[in-house]
């Protein structure tokens, strides 16, 4: 059995996209996969599947999600080898103690290269962001809530879903994730 995290896009955000997390573990249970658990309330589910290919199982459990409790919603997948190594190498870590302004914005597909390529922060904004494979570390050296890096910003320039998690909850995943192993 594989350890894996599915990353569910804007659930749970002021009235939008409400999903009990009871029934995002009955959902993915339900398709098969075991030792579910979720972390928080913003759509973050570990579980284990025979399944190989995380790309089958985000498009699944998107398709399940919708039927199933009415919310369609990206899903994006990693295994837990992903999530440890994104762990592992946060740029910005040694630079920042507060690591409330760290984040991880993973991506539902690798980005075209030109595009990828592109990217910036907006201008005249004090964030930075590194592109790693299909996942971003993003440094919000004055806080997250006002800046105009934001998860729409990104897919507009880059093409791809995306879905961002706080420091905090990626270095959870990765150890709930290890637990898994």
């Amino acid at each position: 059995m594989i350890p894996y995290v599915a990353l569910l896009r804007a659930v749970n955000l002021g009235g939008h996209g409400r999903i009990a997390m009871a029934d995002l573990r009955a959902v993915v249970a339900a398709a098969g996969h075991a030792d579910v658990a979720t972390y928080l309330q913003s759509g973050n589910v570990v579980f284990t599947s025979d399944t190989a290919d995380p790309v089958v199982l985000a498009a699944d459990l998107r398709h399940r999600l919708a039927a199933e409790v009415g919310v369609d919603t990206p899903v994006v997948v990693r295994t837990g080898t992903e999530i440890a190594d994104i762990a592992g190498h946060n740029p910005f870590l040694d630079r920042q103690p507060d690591h409330t302004k760290l984040l991880v914005a993973f991506l539902a597909e690798q980005p075209d290269a030109e595009l990828a390529a592109r990217l910036t922060v907006p201008a005249g904004a004090p964030e930075e962001l590194q592109l790693a494979g299909r996942q971003l570390y993003l440094h919000y050296p004055a806080g997250v809530g006002r800046s105009k890096l934001t998860a729409a910003y990104l897919e507009k320039r880059l093409g791809v879903s995306v879905t961002a998690r706080n420091w905090k909850t990626v270095t959870a995943l990765a150890e709930l994730t290890g637990e898994r192993s």
